[in-house]
């Protein structure tokens, strides 16, 4: 009774086999060696085996960089990296200027960009949004800077003849803070007549505040559209505050 080798299925020549039977064994079993090992004909120097399938010796020969491997000539120089510009496709980003950092841009093909680093303490404009203000004709500078997480922030209001300070007024903050839990300092001028130095609050995450101090006392409390005076064309205030961003 013919047998089989385990893994693959050969034909096995049998003890018992008659001289002729034995060679028509031996001949099967040559064939069928032949045709299980014909995954591995071929190939060329250098030239490595791939697995194709899961099918047993399902093999094919390849150059060692694989074409679905990531190639050696995708670089060309010192310093290129390797990123991506979509789902499973690998592409070369060129190495950037000296000093320059990797930075994150959406628009850029990989997603990245080398970008000259961002100089710190350099001041930048905003434009705050106002609760109970009104600028009009007046003059307002606001500035800010932020290195890493420290924000730095001034504002400054001179009232025009249409500018206006209501009660609960409230100033936008340029870069979200992470509490309130931050104050600065505010000075107050009623024009020719006297000055104020007070606090500027944090009333929520992303506004503050002018507070006055109360005269005759210690506290001080939100400056108003009469507190600590009626403001008038020539007033001014200014705020700074120093607080951690979100």
């Amino acid at each position: 009774m013919a047998t089989t080798t385990t893994n693959f299925g050969w034909d096995i020549p049998q003890s018992t086999d008659l001289v002729k039977d034995g060679a028509t064994a031996i001949a099967a079993l040559g064939q069928d060696i032949d045709t299980s090992m014909n995954g591995l004909r071929g190939g060329t120097t250098g030239q490595v085996l791939s697995k194709t399938s899961g099918t047993d010796m399902a093999f094919t020969w390849v150059a060692q960089d694989d074409s679905n491997a990531i190639q050696n000539a995708i670089v060309d120089a010192k310093g290129d990296l390797i990123a991506a510009t979509g789902a499973d496709t690998p592409a070369r980003l060129a190495v950037g200027t000296n000093g320059y950092v990797l930075t994150a841009d959406s628009t850029a093909s990989t997603g990245l960009v080398w970008a000259a680093p961002s100089a710190g303490g350099s001041f930048s404009a905003w434009t705050p949004t106002y609760t109970n203000i009104t600028v009009g004709n007046g003059t307002v500078v606001a500035r800010y800077t932020q290195i890493g997480k420290l924000v730095y922030a001034y504002w400054s209001f001179t009232l025009g003849s249409t500018s206006s300070y209501g009660n609960n007024a409230a100033i936008s903050l340029p870069v979200t803070a992470a509490s309130t839990n931050f104050n600065g300092t505010a000075y107050g001028l009623d024009f020719g007549t006297l000055e104020v130095i007070g606090q500027s609050l944090l009333k929520s995450t992303t506004t503050m505040n002018l507070y006055a101090p109360i005269n005759g006392s210690y506290g001080s409390t939100q400056a108003s559209a009469t507190f600590p005076w009626t403001w008038t064309t020539n007033d001014k205030m200014i705020l700074n505050i120093t607080y951690e961003a979100a």
